[in-house]
């Protein structure tokens, strides 16, 4: 896969350039940029060129002679994201959670939350991924998505049962855990499913009892996702957009007027308001659309499903506004997820827009985990571990 100037490519005002990672050919330094946490990682490596990352949070990503990997929405189902991991040759199966991607890219591509139990535990399982890949030379990427921002908001309309009660065991664990912050957090994977393990043997169907245990789940939930709050500030680590050498990665669809935005503002102005509660968040109009996909017609009918009311005029104005969303990027190919496909991860225009939502959640469609795979800017679909490979769907990008 060819590297990734990021400067030329994509200019970037001097005033405006997050730091950026100095790297050595014998060392890499991986940078968690994280204004609550700083920490990074050095790996050894001799056959790979280091990856690269800059913005705050990370906008573009060199990641040279990587294979990377999209993971569409998770929707707080544990069970089939640790398939959709294993499946994609990150997650070992032994059910100890450990990095078995070596210097592979994952990106995982939003809404982790709602309509699932464990959602606190799939962040925290892709946090200690992201800290074992960095080790390794790889790395863990997410994007947030529509219900990330959603539940920041304070729109609780899509949480199940469970996921209140996850907030109110996470809470009462962060209040008794005495180590920093990373190292609860990436532990409650583990814990979690004791607990919830727990839940389970001690339900009680008296009623009263039931609505005090809802009301303080909403609590618990308000406290850990509104802006300032430790889930919203571990959120804030994420971007709306991120480039990963010649591919663009999303949850709702990109068009011209966003990048004319700026991916980095777009990226920054979202991670602010995650993590400031008195960020005014009237001024985050086109940000928010970004993670949402129903900024236009466009995404609507064309990007994100097939309508058999659209005429060719349509098919034809879509693909020249995809095609100049690209080359203003200067990308190959966009990555979203967003919307379930029921024919599972597919492309369309050329494959020049890739649909990796596939709805594997028990809370949508439960239906069978894939995975988008790209080396050397060849795409394919991995859909089962037995048959790796499916040449249904692939493309060789030059």
């Amino acid at each position: 896969m060819a590297s990734l100037c990021l400067n030329s490519l994509v200019p970037i005002p001097p005033s405006s350039h997050p730091r950026k990672l100095t790297l050595s050919s014998s060392s890499s330094l991986l940078l968690d940029n994280n204004n609550n946490n700083n920490h990074s990682s050095i790996r050894t490596s001799t056959t790979l060129k280091p990856i690269v990352v800059t913005g705050n949070p990370p906008t573009y990503v060199s990641a040279p002679g990587r294979t990377i990997l999209a993971v569409g929405d998770l929707h707080g189902d544990l069970k089939q994201a640790r398939s959709a991991l294993e499946m994609a040759g990150v997650l070992s199966s032994d059910g100890r959670d450990l990095w078995t991607g070596g210097e592979s890219v994952l990106i995982q591509l939003g809404d982790i939350l709602d309509r699932g139990e464990d959602e606190i535990a799939i962040l925290s399982l892709l946090r200690s991924l992201d800290k074992q890949a960095k080790a390794k030379g790889g790395a863990v990427f997410q994007v947030n998505g529509n219900h990330e921002t959603m539940n920041v908001e304070g729109d609780f309309r899509y949480v199940e049962s469970g996921g209140f009660d996850e907030c109110s065991d996470f809470l009462e664990y962060i209040n008794n855990s005495e180590d920093d912050w990373e190292e609860t957090f990436t532990g409650w994977v583990d814990v979690s499913e004791r607990l919830k393990e727990d839940r389970k043997m001690s339900t009680n169907h008296w009623g009263p009892w039931n609505l005090v245990k809802r009301q303080k789940g909403v609590i618990a939930r308000s406290i850990l996702f509104r802006p300032g709050g430790l889930l919203a500030s571990e959120l804030s680590r994420h971007a709306v957009v991120l480039k990963v050498n010649d591919w663009v990665f999303c949850h709702g669809g990109l068009l011209p007027h966003h990048v004319a935005y700026g991916l980095e503002r777009l990226n920054k102005e979202v991670s602010e308001w995650m993590r400031d509660p008195n960020t005014n968040d009237s001024n985050l109009k086109i940000p928010f659309i970004a993670t949402r996909g129903y900024d236009s017609i466009v995404w609507n009918r064309l990007y994100s499903r097939d309508s058999p009311d659209l005429v060719d005029y349509d098919a034809k104005e879509v693909c020249s506004i995809l095609e100049e969303t690209l080359q203003a990027i200067g990308a190959k190919a966009m990555v979203v997820g967003h919307t379930p496909q029921t024919i599972g991860v597919n492309c369309k225009y050329n494959c020049s827009i890739w649909r990796v939502d596939v709805g594997m959640s028990s809370g949508v469609l439960n239906s069978r985990p894939e995975v988008l795979e790209i080396i050397d800017n060849k795409a394919r679909v991995i859909r089962s571990e037995r048959d790796r490979y499916s040449e249904l769907e692939a493309a060789a990008y030059t």
